[in-house]
């Protein structure tokens, strides 16, 4: 199929930021994830682990920081439906009630803040005494009638009827004396309350402890580690349940008979996990794997194999580093790098590695103005215009961008939903033309394609519809048939204006846009399908591009292949797997590969240990004999 020069690019100095809190859906299967940075990321687990742009299982997330704001996203429109202030100062926990209609939040000045939730907006309710200290963590009783809350030196549970509007009944303190500590602050890092009334909680003392919530007394303590435990999530059965240490162990406890003929139980530590580097700062329990996170940037997925009941891939532990993204600049959350590569005049046979006889330049370092993180960026064909567009709370702003081959025209996919055409001119741009979306939709574009020949526009959505639109007639020229899995990527072929769509189930589907069909290659792939192999890949294709002088390849990559697709021989494929895919798995982790001309790649590797290089030093442990 050819060969190629490959700039192996490594001095993109990216590092992911850590993980701060994850929450699992088990009715949508979905997870979201919050990092430092203030970003906030949706997987869906049924969909081979695709990152989505913002949805969630009721079409709305909450989000919470080092603010005192609370966030409402859409689900849809990708975008703040709107804020509300807590009036507590920074907020540090937050619980939603098991029915969904009430909110909790814990706030900086020790107050618990109820809110009451409705498909328009939330409306503050009531406020529940005000603690001392404050609010670290929070939960509900499963029936909703309870709320433990856990601070410094104490937990709090709050019995709230729901009759009654401002008055609390019962509020019981569990003192420092309880806790174990005598000469330093414990801080209740997590607290969980299950449906007998045993509340459990986590500690920076180490400890995972049990206790009585209408007597206050502790039931069982358990001392796992010599650092902080951050984290819990209790499954849904209420039969096991994890904790993170600042360690960066994972231990897991599950609810097993004292014997045989007995119907005692009791809580059992069964399996310590040591997947990450430094703290656990956030973990999850779906019904059949483990999910943990923290400063090491890891989303770690520890499947419970006594819960799998099919052995697939869907068994294999997985560890997420990087959101899939395209990167078309060297992109940060608050500015952005354009580089120069190096070049070479050494030659040398296949697997040699040339010497650069001109080094990279690095050409701009561009600030944002305000605080708000990029979302994407994209550089002219041409070199003469960077795009980029910033997350802004209350203002619309770009989920893709793109410029056309000629670069004369760029298009933006907004927040809104509508699609917009900007006419790029010397040393100025104007509006040219908006795609609105069809009526009484809402849906945001995340993906945009633009045909070699300028003649056609390809924007796929929030719900993995993909719609093509004549630039030359200004409309809506036909929508790609819908499919049950997400678009993780898309490219319009040169010469023939054939739509190639990667989904995250690793299908891959080519449509012809003059003839709006699916083509016959596309078709026996379809009727014959890919090779086993192939379709259990756990990470999705992120770029796909063409060969200017070869129609017949597909070039595409995940994060850790590089594959070259030829089409001629997709009988071979389907059989044998011996010639029609050519897979290269030397260039990982891979953030971005494309041609710069017909016989030379670039390559934007980021390796996981010069990332973990750059994190704060994990805790030091005193090993044996040093």
């Amino acid at each position: 199929m050819g060969e190629f020069k490959v700039h192996r690019v490594r001095f993109f100095n990216y590092v992911p930021s850590g993980i701060r809190c994850v929450a699992y859906n088990n009715q949508s299967n979905r997870l979201a994830v919050s990092r430092t940075d203030g970003t906030v990321e949706i997987y869906n687990l049924s969909a081979n682990y695709f990152q989505e742009k913002l949805p969630c299982a009721s079409g709305l997330t909450w989000v919470l920081g080092n603010q005192t704001w609370v966030i409402r996203l859409s689900r849809q429109a990708l975008k703040i439906k709107y804020a509300l202030d807590a009036f507590g100062g920074p907020i540090w926990s937050m619980s939603a009630s098991p029915s969904g209609s009430q909110l909790l939040v814990g706030c900086e000045d020790g107050s618990v803040k109820l809110f009451e939730i409705t498909p328009d907006k939330i409306q503050f309710a009531r406020n529940f005494d005000r603690q001392k200290s404050r609010i670290l963590s929070l939960s509900w009783h499963p029936a909703g009638t309870h709320v433990a809350a856990g601070s410094i030196d104490y937990i709090s549970v709050f019995d709230v009827k729901s009759d009654q509007a401002i008055s609390i009944l019962r509020k019981r303190k569990i003192d420092r004396q309880h806790l174990g500590v005598s000469k330093r602050i414990c801080i209740v890092w997590g607290v969980a309350f299950l449906s007998d009334g045993t509340v459990i909680s986590v500690d920076s003392v180490g400890k995972v402890q049990l206790w009585d919530s209408i007597t206050g007394t502790l039931v069982k303590s358990h001392l796992i580690a010599n650092a902080d435990v951050q984290s819990i999530a209790v499954a849904d059965q209420e039969d096991s349940f994890v904790v993170g240490t600042a360690e960066g162990t994972v231990f897991h406890f599950q609810l097993v008979s004292m014997n045989s003929n007995s119907s005692e139980k009791q809580w059992v530590r069964t399996k310590p996990f040591q997947h990450h580097t430094h703290d656990v700062r956030a973990v999850a329990h779906s019904p059949t794997a483990l999910i943990s996170g923290g400063t090491d940037t890891h989303l770690v997925i520890r499947p419970l194999m006594e819960k799998v009941e099919v052995k697939n891939y869907d068994a294999a532990l997985r560890k997420i580093t990087f959101p899939h993204r395209q990167l078309l600049l060297f992109q940060f959350a608050h500015h952005l790098e354009l580089w120069r590569l190096g070049s070479t005049v050494a030659t040398g046979k296949n697997g040699d590695t040339l010497p650069l006889s001109k080094n990279a330049d690095h050409l701009l370092h561009l600030k944002t103005k305000g605080p708000e993180n990029i979302i994407c960026s994209c550089i002219s064909p041409c070199g003469s215009w960077i795009a980029y567009s910033t997350a802004s709370p209350f203002l619309r702003s770009a989920l893709h961008i793109l410029f056309s081959e000629d670069s004369t025209k760029l298009f933006v996919a907004s927040n809104q939903g509508p699609l917009h055409i900007i006419q790029l001119l010397e040393g100025s741009f104007k509006h040219l033309h908006t795609f609105q979306p069809q009526s009484g939709t809402v849906e945001a574009m995340c993906l945009l394609a633009v045909s070699p020949d300028g003649n056609w526009l390809a924007a796929s959505g929030t719900d993995a519809g993909v719609h093509v639109f004549n630039l030359k007639r200004l409309k809506l020229h036909c929508t790609v048939p819908a499919y049950n899995f997400p678009v993780t990527a898309l490219a319009i072929a040169p010469n023939t204006n054939n739509l190639v769509i990667a989904h995250s189930d690793q299908q891959l589907f080519e449509f012809s846009i003059p003839e709006k069909q699916y083509t016959e290659w596309s078709r026996t792939v379809q009727k014959q399908g890919f090779h086993h192999l192939w379709l259990q890949r756990d990470t999705p294709i992120t770029h796909i591009s063409f060969h200017p002088k070869r129609p017949m390849h597909i070039l595409l990559h995940d994060t850790y292949m590089f594959c070259i697709i030829d089409k001629s021989l997709v009988n071979v494929v389907l059989r044998r797997t011996a010639h029609a895919f050519k897979i290269s798995k030397i260039y990982k982790p891979l953030l971005f590969m494309d041609l710069l001309d017909e016989r030379t790649l670039v390559a934007v590797e980021r390796p996981l240990d010069d990332i973990i290089a750059q994190l704060p030093p994990p805790i030091k442990k005193k090993k044996f004999g040093t």
